[in-house]
């Protein structure tokens, strides 16, 4: 028997629905406006299709080979979220309330990172990591019970040999292939990287670089030093008058929704919420001040503005069910590495030859540091869930260490983890993104940010949505091959030949 096609009309449009229900609670979760808590009711009058024999028969609908892969894997993605449920909302209950306790401080986890960037020293970093480890370990049961009944329900439910193969059909990457390639970028950027870590380790915190920890790592990495260079009186609605050039009047557009003041009940991770693409997104993010919003509110207003600006008249799988974030984190991190680079630095925040030498050197090496991480993660995810043992850390702890420098704690793990491989679409968006940003430069010139084209340009591409798979983007839109030398020739640009700085 297969779906005929009213029933995935009909399916397509409960997707939609849940698709909203489902980030709206997110949303309302990411501003501390609820408790967190899951609850079931989102499914009472959609959840018809939630079972293993309908998931299965969608594929097999008269409808185009896409458009089947992508309503398949949203119903299969409601289905894990359905019957997780339990356990997510015990893992967030017991999470909700974890807090380290730090000179008579209480850090919750939502706050690490801001706390780690503008409040801490090297001192309360110290005590900081040893009690996530302490919190970690008492919280792993939970966190494994979530992984080992996901891994469960893939085998048992739906024939998937392990994690690697379900989230191959879902995002068709061949993670085998990519291995060898992210070791290649590992050894072509070890020597630049290590040099250039070590000096800065050295001259911020006086310690060498196999001393420190991730806690360390995400102080330097916060540009928090550099923040004395950053023009304190440019806010940032007043950053966003840069699209204006665009034709782009953000504060202006019904379907952008901005929460960007501050507040203590939301965490420190900002996040673009497309609750109905193209009409209704919203940005929420937690100001801390500093570098740290402006890369920032750039990463998040690509994902925001690439969903707003898509055409209505895309169908659903081809806006709202894409199986890959890769295209979207693309359009991310180009607008992220765009307002440091140092046409924009001059033109837009009015810094000086010097300061905007020393923010690009070390903004440089802060994307090394974090591509280095992200590769590391993956590599690590990926061997864990080969060996089917994704209750030991140590591998983790161990790559992290050789890739980073910075040591990682073993218990932490499963609490750093992101579902489906994560880490490599970031990675990939990344190398994408060098190469998306060659392409203007030979285009448009140094300056094309600043140029009106660029805004025909980006709209061009951003009503597309997701009607195509990255490469298939690239190809159609004539940008060319994504080419890992692109990303890597930058940072020998950008960080080889100038390791004195840090120093």
């Amino acid at each position: 028997m297969t779906t005929d096609l009213l029933d995935i009309r009909a399916i397509e449009q409960s997707l939609v629905t849940l698709n909203y229900r489902l980030t709206s609670r997110a949303l309302d979760l990411w501003q501390g406006n609820k408790s967190g808590l899951s609850d079931r009711s989102v499914y009472d009058d959609v959840g018809d299709n939630l079972n293993p024999s309908t998931i299965a028969r969608v594929r097999k609908a008269p409808i185009p080979k896409k458009e089947a892969e992508r309503v398949f894997h949203g119903l299969l993605g409601h289905y894990f979220q359905y019957r997780l449920f339990p356990y997510e909302n015990e893992l967030f209950t017991w999470m909700k309330g974890a807090a380290a306790h730090v000179d008579g401080e209480k850090i919750y986890f939502k706050d690490i990172l801001s706390w780690c960037q503008k409040r801490s020293d090297l001192e309360k970093r110290r005590t900081l990591e040893k009690e996530t480890t302490s919190l970690c370990k008492f919280l792993k049961p939970f966190a494994l019970s979530f992984w080992e009944y996901l891994l469960e329900l893939l085998k048992d439910e739906f024939a998937y040999p392990g994690y690697a193969a379900y989230c191959k059909d879902k995002k068709h990457v061949d993670y085998d292939a990519y291995v060898p390639k992210l070791h290649t970028i590992l050894e072509q950027t070890e020597t630049l990287y290590f040099e250039a870590m070590e000096l800065w380790t050295q001259r911020s915190l006086g310690l060498p670089l196999s001393e420190l920890n991730r806690f360390d790592g995400v102080y330097l990495l916060g540009l928090g030093e550099f923040d004395p260079l950053f023009p304190s009186d440019i806010s940032l609605e007043e950053q966003l008058d840069f699209f204006d050039q665009w034709g782009i009047r953000v504060k202006d557009m019904p379907g952008i929704h901005l929460h960007i003041d501050h507040s203590p009940d939301k965490g420190a991770q900002a996040m673009s919420f497309a609750l109905r693409i193209p009409d209704e997104i919203h940005l929420v993010m937690n100001p801390q001040g500093g570098w740290i919003d402006l890369e920032t509110l750039f990463h998040e207003m690509g994902h925001t503005l690439s969903h707003a600006l898509t055409s209505a008249e895309l169908s659903f799988a081809e806006k709202d069910f894409f199986t890959s974030n890769t295209l979207t984190e693309t359009h991310a991190f180009l607008l992220q590495n765009m307002c440091f680079s140092p046409v924009f630095l001059e033109r837009a925040l009015s810094l000086s030859p010097a300061a905007i030498e020393e923010i690009t050197f070390f903004k440089a090496l802060k994307d090394l540091s974090v591509f280095r991480r992200y590769v590391s993660k993956f590599l690590a995810e990926y061997e864990m869930f080969d060996k089917n043992d994704i209750g030991d850390g140590n591998t983790y702890a161990r790559l992290l260490k050789k890739y980073t420098g910075f040591s990682y704690r073993p218990e932490t793990q499963l609490f750093d983890l992101a579902p489906e491989f994560y880490a490599l679409d970031y990675v990939i968006s990344w190398i994408a993104e060098a190469t998306m940003e060659k392409w203007l430069v030979q285009t448009l010139g140094d300056d094309w940010m600043f140029k009106p084209e660029a805004g025909k340009i980006m709209k061009d591409w951003w009503q597309c949505g997701n009607r195509y798979e990255l490469d298939e983007f690239f190809a159609v839109k004539g940008i060319g091959v994504i080419d890992s030398a692109d990303i890597v020739n930058r940072w020998r640009r950008n960080i080889g030949g100038k390791n004195s700085r840090a120093g």
